[in-house]
């Protein structure tokens, strides 16, 4: 394990001395090979599917997880112990073309824990080509092949991320990946990924208030279903049972308290309104079990001074607000005098002899 670790610092040094991160080859990748006045072994590649490049009489190289340094001191010594170069002779390089999409998989504290595809969101994967300048123009810029970019396409972290210490775990390799600049305006030292990567972002055990707001890693934000009805809605598009957009949004960082604010349960006349009651329900992602906070109103607005009392409102996430018990006793009459109405002697008279 020591020297595990060891190794992690030695690479992170590197790549710190370099300024960026040195980015191996994977499946889809396009490279380069480059031998003054030769025609058989230059040419543009493909790493194939099985992390390797099909060379003229040499056969497939395995370059996957491979930089280009590392491929050029490969290739120069499979040249030249075959014989077809010597070895004082044979100047070869091998320089990026095109980055491919690649598959990770991000677990741990996140919204949508899983395996993504992460590509170029300019260009689609599946209409890659080498461009017309390839021969006089080399090297390629993949800014959406970084660890924040996985983070984003499973939703970004949840609040309760521990994200000083994510791992990026390549094959036996773990790589420390700290994104907490991200919060705090620090310098970020992202790391770009490969096909098979695997990020884990553990769990600081609470949550943490500064990480719900909007952010590279963090949705800008959510939507969350809202009921305030005092009597059931008549039609499915009055009650927004048809909504396709999935509830009403809200900034990521909002409470329990403002969403109960956004769907007016607070205010009006205090002695009629002010013991309405208002609930949360939220659908544990982990266990499917669904959990229901009640809390009065006039408490939630006023007394409220934790995370438990006020919870930072999560995807998916529904409000309902219960009338007071003014409201509660005048529609109970209401519903008595409703129902006694037809009973009334003089309306049974009327209709009896006067229609």
């Amino acid at each position: 394990m020591m020297g595990r670790w060891l190794l992690t610092l030695g690479l992170l040094a590197l790549g710190w001395q370099q300024g960026v991160w040195a980015l191996p080859f994977s499946p889809g990748d396009r490279l380069e090979v480059s031998i003054p006045n030769e025609k058989y072994f230059a040419g543009v590649y493909v790493v194939n599917q099985a992390g390797a490049i099909e060379v003229p009489f040499l056969g497939p190289v395995a370059v996957g997880g491979l930089e280009s340094a590392a491929v050029e001191k490969k290739l120069h010594q499979l040249l030249t112990n075959q014989g077809y170069f010597p070895p004082d002779k044979l100047q070869l390089s091998v320089q990026v073309l095109q980055w491919a999409p690649v598959q990770v998989t991000v677990a741990g504290d996140v919204f949508q824990p899983g395996r993504v595809l992460i590509e170029n969101p300019g260009e689609p994967s599946n209409e890659i080509t080498v461009p017309p300048e390839s021969q006089s123009v080399t090297g390629d810029y993949p800014f959406w092949r970084y660890g924040i970019n996985a983070l984003r396409a499973v939703g970004g972290v949840l609040p309760t991320a521990d994200v000083a210490n994510i791992v990026v775990q390549r094959g036996e390799e773990e790589i420390p990946l700290d994104l907490s600049g991200v919060f705090t305006g620090d310098a970020v030292a992202d790391i770009p990924l490969m096909a098979g990567d695997r990020l884990v972002v553990p769990s600081a055990g609470q949550v943490q208030p500064a990480l719900a707001r909007p952010s590279q890693i963090t949705p800008p934000g959510i939507k969350v279903f809202i009921s305030n009805l005092t009597v059931p809605a008549n039609s499915n598009a009055t009650s927004a049972v048809g909504n396709q957009q999935e509830g009403i949004t809200f900034p990521y960082g909002a409470r329990f308290s403002q969403a109960v604010v956004a769907a007016n349960c607070v205010g009006g006349t205090v002695n009629v309104n002010a013991d309405r009651r208002a609930i949360l329900v939220r659908v544990d992602t982990a266990s499917g079990a669904t959990l229901v906070t009640e809390k009065p109103v006039e408490e939630l607005v006023r007394n409220s001074h934790s995370n438990t009392d006020n919870p930072l409102l999560m995807p998916r996430d529904a409000i309902a607000c219960y009338d007071s018990g003014m409201t509660n006793t005048r529609d109970i009459f209401r519903s008595i005098t409703d129902f006694l109405s037809p009973l009334d002697p003089f309306l049974i008279f009327r209709n009896l002899f006067f229609r």
